[in-house]
């Protein structure tokens, strides 16, 4: 059956090359006979090159998807709270992003009258920073579930692969905005709530906000441009104590913003640092002790910046795991986000009473 089903499928391929070569041959004025003849040439060569055929295929295949990934990612950024701040994408090389090309403002002179005009060496070193690397583990995709699925499982991973990332993106963004710890220029504040009976945190209150406030403007802050990212507990903490703030909680489900209160531009986040008792922020991905809560963060946009360098998608396929029979994905991908200089930003951690 299958050698007759062979057959059959080469007696139509032969007989649609055949009136196609015929009919394109007419039209262009030459014989018809010549164009069948041709036509089929054409496709028995074709033929004889499977190999490179298939290397097309796979390039144009990872080159789509890899395309189609950036856009996803892309479009995870907007409207969030990394949304807005500076893109320094332009300047990143080989991913690799050089301090000193990000910029430190000089002062500036008001109604000078006294020349020449001071020369101002700008502190910062040409220190060369590598963009973190995020690496997807492989994904596999069967033969048998490619025959089986009625939907496209390469796009439902891809989109997946672009999520994980994204997720792992805005933690690592998070975790590098707050301070180590407290500090003249880096100030890390306390919650100074209630405590709460079940885990004995002391609850966010709209007074500590204003504490948030006045450490910004100590540091001479710009009022303009502040955004404060705001942990789930004490999101909750706002809206058991704040009218103001419950008027205005109308979260975006997918940029996490809330609203604008206290000079703030405020948006909700659920991945935020954790914070030691003694007020040391903990390690990326560290687990919460006993009395370690998630902090609340602000920031001035234009003190910190974005850079997003080279993707890359990593594919092997069916063909060559004869074993496995499977498909392999992963993705791999360069971006940062950090401060310029470390002197325009508060973190408000949770207090804690045993």
């Amino acid at each position: 059956m299958k050698t007759m089903g062979k057959i059959v499928m080469l007696l139509t391929a032969l007989l649609f090359n055949t009136l196609t070569g015929a009919v394109c041959a007419s039209v262009l004025g030459f014989s018809p006979a010549a164009g069948a003849v041709g036509m089929n040439a054409v496709a028995a060569f074709m033929g004889m090159a499977p190999q490179s055929a298939s290397i097309l295929r796979e390039g144009v295949y990872t080159e789509i998807w890899t395309g189609e990934l950036v856009k996803v990612l892309r479009a995870g950024l907007e409207g969030t709270w990394l949304s807005g701040i500076p893109d320094q994408s332009s300047i990143v090389n080989n991913d690799v992003i050089h301090l000193v090309e990000v910029g430190v403002d000089p002062d500036v002179l008001i109604n000078n009258k006294t020349y020449p005009i001071d020369v101002q060496a700008l502190e910062d070193k040409d220190i060369a920073i590598k963009l973190d690397k995020f690496q997807t583990k492989a994904t596999p995709i069967t033969d048998d579930e490619l025959y089986a699925i009625s939907y496209d499982k390469t796009a439902r991973v891809k989109e997946g692969h672009a999520n994980s990332i994204n997720d792992a993106k805005f933690t690592k963004a998070a975790h590098a905005l707050c301070a180590n710890k407290n500090t003249a220029t880096t100030p890390v504040l306390k919650t100074t709530g209630e405590k709460d009976p079940a885990t004995n945190r002391l609850r966010l209150t709209v007074n500590d906000l204003v504490e948030m406030k006045r450490a910004l403007d100590n540091l001479r802050v710009p009022s303009d441009g502040r955004r404060l990212v705001l942990c789930p507990d004490h999101v909750n903490d706002l809206l058991l104590t704040s009218q103001a703030f419950r008027e205005q909680y109308n979260i975006d489900r997918n940029s996490g913003k809330v609203g604008n209160l206290y000079g703030f531009e405020i948006y909700e986040y659920g991945n935020n640092p954790l914070y030691t008792t003694a007020g040391v922020k903990k390690a990326l991905g560290a687990t919460a002790e006993a009395g370690e809560f998630p902090c609340s963060f602000a920031f001035y946009k234009q003190r910190v910046f974005k850079a997003t360098g080279s993707t890359k998608m990593y594919y092997s396929e069916s063909k060559n795991d004869p074993l496995n029979q499977r498909n392999l994905i992963n993705f791999r991908h360069y971006f940062i986000c950090m401060p310029k200089k470390e002197d325009a930003g508060v973190v408000m951690m949770s207090g804690y009473q045993a």
